[in-house]
């Protein structure tokens, strides 16, 4: 214990310690910083002269403004506010109207009618029609598309969008239909009382059809964006800055208060808070090492965000490919110095995998009742590792590389593992960093062995991070399936009485703590600064926020 303590000083010398935000997820290299453009320039001049210009930090650049395409925080952040789904989140964080007035839904809960906004534009002036939605959601269905959506799943639960998606349906076969111009009607598989919630998502946001046929690259410059949101893209230099300007075409434009937005790309959480200090941000997130002394303050917003960051076994590599073994490195961690010593900020550990904030039907939160099913137990975890080396018939291990995503926490706690790793079950690990576009690649195609990974929820249902384990799930990246946890999860999505659904839920996380396939280190909060000036932020737990209501005094 006396090692790990003189570690984690060591940690803190050296270290920047990044404070914990849901913008983590994409984790890239710091892109260097650009010297100020002319229209930089400009742009403080009009702040100058009575413009309300927000100023807020982005991290890095986004992996797509493409919204079946760019499934990250980095990128939903900024799709958020140029973009708007037939249901937005309100002050409240509950699914309410956005493009969509209002819907109908049929008495089997199987078929919904929405009714587009006569009102509802794009910021070319062209009119948000139905046929919009049609061909953004089979966009990022259709199999051929390059790359890929790595969001599609989402949609599985419209009637033909799976098979479709899997090569085994056709385009004509997804129940999604422009009844006339302003009238979609989508069917559903089955029965989906959290329907409404999944449409806010930024992968089920339109895209102006006739915009997109013309040109598939609309997406990537300012010049040919076309937004339908709050704010349009006025200027975009490429892993520098983004400049966005209110949407004077968008329905609800009177309730925008902000003039423009300014999206810096700053990956270094210690820069950003400087740049918090001498008024170039209007907002930042807390470096770790100031967190006792900061997070206190007045100016300071504490939110939940529903969410996990966890290490992934690939169980096609050894030695992971064995169950105890996994279960040796899971209990090996201690969550709670981790949280504590490591991260800070208020966040909270991880023994178990749903986050804390889904409410049962009972009233009970899913966490409360499913409990801790990972602790920290070094000597069981001692135990794990001796009979899993023999079932494998191993005298020792073989080399074991942790790989991470480049940032400064990222950094921090798989130093702290590591070190753990060599304390409590004395194996040496490895550390590899890799750039956030080769490292998702890696994993994605199984090439890690253990690996860093994190999720934000897309929507309010406790299923939503589970059904990431199904077999073939783009998002399982293990090589592990399970036909019992697979009718689970199934279940746990199309069984009509609430009560029995959470059960197959309840009983899907424990098989999941049983087969050990990750390791859950801990959840997720926002811990932001606001300057004085600034009001309206909305920040939703899903892992995004909202600027439409935001203000500048």
């Amino acid at each position: 214990m006396k090692k790990f303590i003189i570690f984690l000083l060591t940690v803190f010398a050296v270290l920047v310690l990044a404070a914990c935000t849901a913008n983590e997820n994409a984790g890239e290299d710091p892109a260097e910083e650009a010297p100020p453009t002319e229209e930089g320039t400009e742009q403080e001049k009009e702040g100058e002269a009575g413009e309300k210009v927000l100023h807020i930090n982005n991290t890095i650049e986004p992996t797509s403004l493409n919204p079946s395409i760019g499934f990250d925080a980095v990128s939903w952040d900024p799709l958020n506010n140029l973009m708007e789904g037939l249901t937005r989140l309100d002050q409240d964080s509950i699914a309410a109207a956005g493009v969509a007035e209002d819907w109908d839904v049929s008495e089997d809960g199987l078929t919904y009618t929405f009714h587009i906004r006569e009102d509802a534009n794009w910021s070319n002036g062209d009119p948000v029609v139905a046929e919009d939605f049609v061909y953004a959601w089979k966009l990022m269905l259709d199999p051929a598309t390059t790359p890929p959506s790595p969001a599609a799943f989402l949609a599985y639960f419209i009637e033909g969008a799976e098979a479709f998606n899997n090569g085994e349906g056709t385009a004509d076969d997804v129940a999604i239909t422009a009844l006339d111009e302003k009238t979609l009607e989508v069917v559903l598989a089955a029965p989906t009382g959290f329907f409404l919630d999944l449409l806010t998502n930024p992968a089920f946001f339109p895209i102006n059809h006739k915009v997109a046929e013309e040109n598939p690259s609309w997406h990537a410059e300012a010049e040919s964006f076309v937004a339908n949101g709050p704010f349009k893209l006025e200027s975009w230099e490429h892993n520098s800055e983004m400049v966005f300007a209110k949407n004077r075409e968008y329905w609800d434009a009177d309730t925008v208060k902000l003039d423009k937005v300014h999206f810096a790309m700053v990956n270094d959480t210690n820069t950003q808070y400087q740049m918090f200090q001498s008024g170039e941000l209007d907002t930042a997130t807390i470096p770790a090492e100031l967190s006792d002394q900061l997070i206190d303050g007045d100016n300071v917003y504490i939110g939940n965000t529903g969410g996990l960051e966890f290490y992934r076994f690939n169980v096609n590599e050894e030695p992971f490919q064995n169950k105890k073994i996994r279960q040796a490195f899971a209990l090996a961690a201690n969550r709670q110095d981790i949280t504590e010593f490591v991260v800070k900020n208020g966040v909270e550990p991880a023994f178990a995998f749903v986050s804390p904030g889904f409410t049962s039907p009972s009233g009970e939160d899913f966490r409360d009742v499913n409990g801790d099913l990972v602790p920290f137990d070094p000597d069981q975890a001692k135990q794990l590792l001796e009979e899993g080396m023999a079932e494998e018939g191993y005298d020792t291990l073989p080399p074991i590389v942790l790989s991470y995503n480049t940032t400064d926490t990222n950094k921090a706690v798989a130093e702290t593992l590591q070190n753990m790793f060599s304390e409590n079950l004395g194996v040496d690990v490895t550390l590899e960093n890799q750039e956030w576009n080769v490292f998702s690649e890696a994993q994605q195609n199984l090439e890690l062995q253990f690996s860093r990974s994190s999720f934000l929820n897309d929507y309010n249902d406790p299923v939503n991070f589970l059904e990431s384990f199904v077999t073939d799930s783009y998002m399982n990246r293990t090589g592990w399936s399970n036909a019992e946890y697979d009718e689970l999860i199934e279940k746990g999505k199309t069984e009509t009485d609430e009560e029995k659904r959470w059960q197959y839920l309840y009983e899907a996380e424990k098989l999941l703590a049983e087969e050990m396939i990750i390791m859950p280190i801990r959840y997720y909060n926002t811990v932001v600064l606001e300057a004085d000036n600034i009001s309206g932020i909305l920040r939703h737990p899903v892992g995004y926020f909202d600027l439409k209501y935001a203000d500048k005094q």
